[in-house]
């Protein structure tokens, strides 16, 4: 039996006294970090803001298979944020429509959550109409023609399926209760509220398809709430990518069990005080890039060396070679080694350790 299968599943239950030291230690973490970011100043403030952004848009896309181009994300935010990082470049659809949602669901997230708010989203994530090849039910509830609504694993003809959602049918009833619940005051704590969010719909599972990515940008909405602030320092989305087995297998014993989802409530609060822990990471990228430029601001550096400077400071996956350096800054091969040349030179840059076919660079912090 499913939960959505109990007569009473809308109720959903859980234990104060098990998970009242772990709410308050999350809740204590977020007021310390949030105070922390806030002495940071608007300019380096401002940049931790779109490390976050970026960071949960890519990562809320990865857990569900799709990898987005980080520097798309990053220019599209930045856009948006009214942000100056230099020259953007173009970035694709599906790209914008993540960033949409996300900084609609934390930059609005006092206004209501209504069905047209949902279908909204759910359009912005499909602009073709489709998902991958399949054409999809956009910006509306699913009707279950291709069959009921399950999540499956495996290889075709030995499929594995962890979770069948409820009709069709009940969808729309389903979710006028969930979003009577979600917009009503009440007296329990928002962090509370984002994790029961998160598990109700996602058990609904409304939409033919986004419905992870939507389910966990109610979540961030949830968490915008508890904080009453739309500046996002941590992302929930990145620790459940790196958790993501057991966030489905947390998932699915829930999914499977009693209206008491205690167990669910405790996981979403630890992965919730490991991704608040985790922004020290991007605390101290800000710092240190903020540093890095102190340093660098006396130096005549061109164009190339600053964007691909800043590619390295924002994160760049991989280790930079001279090649890569001609590929980012359109250049030749030559002039590349005159840049990193001219870098090294400065203390900016240092050689990696190999040599030969290894050879790549690092920034020099």
């Amino acid at each position: 039996m499913y939960i959505w299968e109990q007569p009473d599943w809308q109720k959903l239950t859980w234990k104060d006294a098990t998970i009242a030291a772990r709410l308050a230690e999350v809740r204590h973490d977020q007021g310390r970090l949030i105070g922390r970011m806030e002495a940071l100043g608007f300019r380096l403030r401002e940049e931790a803001v779109l490390q976050t952004l970026t960071q949960d848009v890519v990562k809320t896309s990865e857990i569900e298979g799709e990898q987005l181009d980080a520097t798309q994300v990053r220019s599209s935010l930045a856009r948006r944020l009214g942000i100056d990082i230099g020259a953007l470049p173009p970035t694709d659809r599906n790209v914008e429509g993540i960033v949409e949602v996300m900084l609609d669901a934390t930059r609005n997230y006092a206004s209501p959550l209504t069905t047209e708010r949902l279908f909204g989203w759910h359009a912005a994530l499909f602009p073709t109409g489709r998902s991958g090849m399949t054409r999809i039910i956009v910006g509306n509830w699913r009707d279950d023609s291709t069959g009921p609504m399950q999540v499956v694993s495996g290889p075709y003809g030995r499929e594995q399926v962890h979770y069948s959602a409820p009709p069709s049918t009940r969808v729309a009833a389903e979710m006028g209760a969930f979003l009577a619940w979600f917009n009503a005051p009440t007296s329990t704590d928002p962090v509370i509220k984002a994790a029961l969010a998160h598990l109700w719909f996602v058990t609904i599972h409304p939409f033919e398809d986004g419905n992870g990515r939507i389910a966990r940008a109610i979540a961030d909405l949830a968490l915008a709430r508890s904080e009453k602030s739309p500046q996002r320092f941590y992302s929930m989305s990145a620790q459940i990518r790196a958790e993501r087995a057991a966030y489905y297998d947390q998932l699915e014993r829930t999914q499977k069990g009693g209206t008491d989802v205690t167990a669910w409530i405790l996981w979403f609060l630890e992965c919730l005080g490991r991704a608040i822990h985790g922004a020290e990471g991007v605390l101290a990228a800000v710092i240190a890039k903020a540093q890095f430029w102190e340093r660098a601001g006396s130096l005549a550096l061109n164009e190339r060396q600053i964007k691909v400077l800043n590619r390295l400071l924002d994160g760049f996956e991989g280790k930079m070679t001279s090649s890569k350096w001609a590929a980012i800054a359109k250049c030749s091969q030559d002039t590349a080694n005159r840049d990193i040349a001219a870098l090294i030179d400065a203390g900016l840059f240092r050689k990696g350790e190999g040599g030969g076919r290894s050879t790549h660079y690092e920034v020099a912090l």
